[in-house]
């Protein structure tokens, strides 16, 4: 009996080192093209890498890499005419794959997409994809798709849509069906448009469009943001699948989304502490960094980190089990400098610690002496962060009883949200109660009332 599960998509990865890019980074590079590619369902059969001064211009790689392509998609391996052209040529490299070479993937299933780690322009697309006969993709690409799929709220479906019309406009070629077809009817403009011309005017209008919504719906954000920003907040900040949904489920006892792919968590999500607190600590959950992010969503990337910029606490929340967290979190804290104030207190946040090898996480500690090292998995761990994010906003508060006459019972329930009330009593007078408040909140109930003596 035949199954009838779709046939996964087969992709074979292909990148460039470059000078200045260690062999670490560029390893950590192809790896995470690979989880890209797993979190859209694609099976990864192999990868081919090359070492450039410079990529090519008009293939990324040099005419035998695309050779060797070549043998795992079965296309020709050459563009048509593309050496009249006067494409550079590596001196190290071979005119045609040798017999042994060719046939080493004979007897395998083909690779059905190719995905380069680089940026592809709309020249280079066309050369590769005849090249390798098959559909060529970008890191871009992936990423877009990715953040398609899991884009939830009105407003990432917006900003995601904007970002592949852009990414698609400059794309549309003339092989596509129906490219020379003169436009003509509705929202054409007449005569002479060609079909390529009238899709990229009528992507220009939807992108005007779908600003317009975005813009309003950012501007109720920020009415919703000022409303709460006497609350104190933590922001939970990082690269993506580092853990952050899955800290903010523990700390909130809520049910945010927690999957382990990339880009799980496309919005941002505010909930309170639990237990709670008075007043009320909320925590953030922001949409994860990653390298190489496509030029078309950084603007929209960085617009869903607003919440972070309003934070008091930011906790920068790592993988302390992958190898290449340390340059993850330098990309972290690189864009959010750009974005939050010095002023802005963070920690660091070593997630993770039940993967480590033994004698890992002493190493990490040392090197990371300030850091909370944690696995989510372990209540103690998720209390000692709480204890962190209390004590914080402790930090600077005082201790003051009061005693509220019992006609004053607004200002009792307006106490309470602003400050955590330590004991309570009720006497014949009022009530008695002893909080632990910032100065800003003890100034203004000196004003509304007396402090009691002791």
């Amino acid at each position: 009996m035949g199954s009838n599960e779709p046939k996964k998509t087969r992709a074979l990865l292909a990148a460039v080192q470059l000078p200045g890019i260690s062999d670490a980074d560029h390893q950590a590079s192809l790896a995470e093209l690979e989880r890209l590619c797993s979190t859209l369902g694609f099976v990864v059969v192999g990868s081919i890498t090359q070492k450039r001064k410079a990529l090519a211009t008009g293939t990324i790689m040099g005419e035998g890499k695309l050779k060797e392509i070549a043998a795992w998609t079965g296309g020709p391996g050459v563009v048509r005419g593309f050496r009249k052209a006067g494409a550079e040529r590596d001196e190290d490299e071979e005119d045609e794959l040798s017999p042994t070479e060719r046939n080493a993937h004979e007897g395998q299933e083909k690779a059905t997409v190719v995905v380069f780690d680089s940026e592809i322009t709309p020249t280079q697309l066309s050369n590769l994809e005849e090249a390798t006969g098959v559909e060529v993709l970008d890191r871009s690409g992936v990423i877009l798709e990715i953040f398609s799929r899991h884009a939830r709220s009105r407003e990432a479906r917006l900003q995601v849509e904007i970002a592949k019309l852009s990414y698609l406009a400059p794309r549309l070629r003339a092989s596509h069906v129906g490219g020379d077809r003169q436009g003509g009817g509705i929202g054409a403009k007449g005569a002479g448009e060609s079909a390529h011309e009238l899709d990229r005017r009528r992507i220009r209008d939807r992108v005007a469009e779908l600003k317009g919504q975005l813009d309003a719906i950012r501007a109720e954000q920020t009415t919703r943001r000022s409303q709460r920003r006497e609350a104190p907040c933590v922001a939970l900040v990082g690269y993506t699948n580092a853990g952050k949904s899955s800290l903010m489920r523990a700390l909130t006892s809520s049910e945010v989304l927690v999957e382990d792919k990339l880009f799980a968590t496309l919005d941002t999500t505010v909930r309170a502490l639990q237990p709670t607190t008075m007043p009320r600590i909320l925590v953030s959950d922001t949409v994860g960094f990653i390298k190489k992010l496509p030029h078309d969503l950084v603007a929209s990337f960085r617009s869903t980190l607003d919440e972070a910029s309003t934070a008091s606490l930011l906790l920068f929340v790592v993988d302390a089990s992958d190898p290449s967290f340390r340059s993850q979190l330098e990309l972290t804290q690189k864009v959010l400098s750009e974005i939050v104030t010095e002023e802005q207190a963070r920690r660091v946040v070593l997630n993770k610690t039940d993967r480590l090898a033994p004698g890992e996480l002493e190493k990490l500690q040392e090197e990371y002496p300030e850091a909370i090292a944690i696995s989510t998995r372990d209540a103690g761990d998720v209390k000692r962060v709480h204890e962190t994010i209390l004590n914080y906003f402790e930090e600077n508060m005082v201790d003051a009883s009061y005693l509220i006459a019992y006609s004053q019972g607004r200002v009792l329930g307006m106490i309470r949200e602003r400050a955590r009330v330590m004991e309570e009593k009720h006497e014949d007078e009022g009530t008695r109660v002893t909080i632990r408040a910032h100065a800003d909140v003890q100034a203004w109930i000196s004003k509304q009332l007396v402090p009691s003596a002791d």
